[in-house]
């Protein structure tokens, strides 16, 4: 049994099951890159080569606006993570990711991709699957910054990463949920008690 495979498989199989035999030759495709703790996996104003799953760390999606960075998005473990406005467009965008801490990924570029789409439908769910993965939690993330008090988006967040507090900057987290971080030092001290 293939690792890399066995793997995907996990990961994808909450949205789409098939055979480990598609993901083993899916992984084919997949190059493992490493990354240190808060090195750039984007700069700015460059374009996505890659679409990415996390196999171990962190990493998150910021933007610089006036002198400071907000974060977007922290994507962890066995998530799909990447700028995709640039990945889809192949535009460079203002946006940069970065690991939080020593992270894995299993990258496919867009022209692989693309070749993997030409190959069967079940490559189309495949790209399908992870597009559907990444707007869903893109469009949840929305609705719950519109619709939740920054304590209800904390209470969720660690529902999702029971361990993000051991593992990501408070100020990323602050950045994240639109807060400052001293509004987050509150929040924090309120749900601990």
């Amino acid at each position: 049994m293939n690792e890399r495979g066995a793997l995907i498989k996990k990961i994808f199989d909450p949205y789409f099951e098939a055979p480990l035999e598609i993901w083993e030759s899916f992984a084919t495709y997949l190059k493992p890159y490493s990354y240190k703790k808060n090195e750039l996996i984007k700069e700015s104003n460059k374009k996505e080569k890659y679409l990415h799953i996390i196999t171990k760390g962190s990493a998150g999606i910021f933007l610089w606006k006036e002198n400071s960075t907000i974060c977007l998005d922290l994507c962890y473990d066995n998530e799909f993570f990447g700028d995709y406005m640039s990945f889809l467009t192949q535009k460079p965008t203002e946006l940069f990711t970065q690991a939080i801490e020593h992270t894995e990924l299993l990258s496919i570029s867009y022209l692989d991709l693309n070749e993997l789409y030409k190959g069967s439908d079940i490559s189309l769910n495949i790209g399908r699957v992870a597009s559907e993965s990444l707007f869903i939690h893109k469009q949840t993330q929305q609705i719950d910054l519109l619709m939740l008090t920054a304590e209800e988006r904390y209470v969720k967040l660690l529902e999702r990463q029971p361990e993000i507090i051991k593992r990501t900057p408070q100020k990323h987290i602050a950045s994240y949920l639109g807060i400052t971080p001293e509004s987050f030092s509150r929040i924090r001290k309120k749900i601990t008690l």
